[in-house]
């Protein structure tokens, strides 16, 4: 026989070993090949899906996060605006307490002044006084501080003094 002719029995024997060889790949490997492929599939596809899925939740967790970031930022304006409203009252009410106070302080250095200006005016007045008595008695050469006239001379003398200014001032502030 030649090359291309083989024996019956090493035909058997190489068929035998061929479908013994076929059967060995097709009930062990060809279904651990299979596993494999669908795991790798599933690996594959449940993957995409899974990162579609973890996409999915990502971009849902985004849009709450940019819906509570608007109402933080709606919030922080609105606590903006009460303070600044807050501040402005507080401000107003600081101006009109210090506007009071300060009222009141002039009203009181007024009424000072006023009592100030009577205790000085008396003084000037009794000193005026003395000095026109002592001034007379010395041009007339007694003494005229006892005469009890002395004093209802000065005491007129002011008085007309006050009318006088009375109508200086009644007559400057209608003009």
């Amino acid at each position: 026989m030649g090359p291309l002719t083989p024996d019956n029995y090493e035909l058997v024997l190489g068929l035998i070993c061929f479908f013994l060889i076929f059967g060995v790949l097709g009930k062990v490997l060809l279904p651990r090949i299979e596993r494999l492929l669908a795991e790798r599939e599933d690996v594959i596809v449940g993957g995409a899906a899974r990162a579609e899925a973890a996409q999915a939740e990502a971009q849902r967790v985004y849009e709450e996060y940019r819906a509570e970031l608007a109402a933080a930022r709606q919030e922080a304006a609105q606590i903006r605006q009460t303070a600044t409203e807050q501040g402005a009252a507080f401000l107003a009410e600081v101006r009109a307490e210090g506007q009071q106070q300060r009222d009141e302080l002039v009203a009181a250095v007024k009424v000072q002044l006023a009592a100030d200006r009577v205790i000085a005016e008396a003084e000037l007045r009794e000193d005026v006084v003395q000095l026109a008595v002592e001034l007379a008695s010395r041009i007339v050469g007694e003494p005229l501080g006892d005469l009890p006239r002395t004093r209802a001379v000065a005491d007129e003398f002011f008085e007309r003094a006050d009318q006088a200014a009375g109508e200086v001032q009644g007559s400057g502030a209608h003009a």
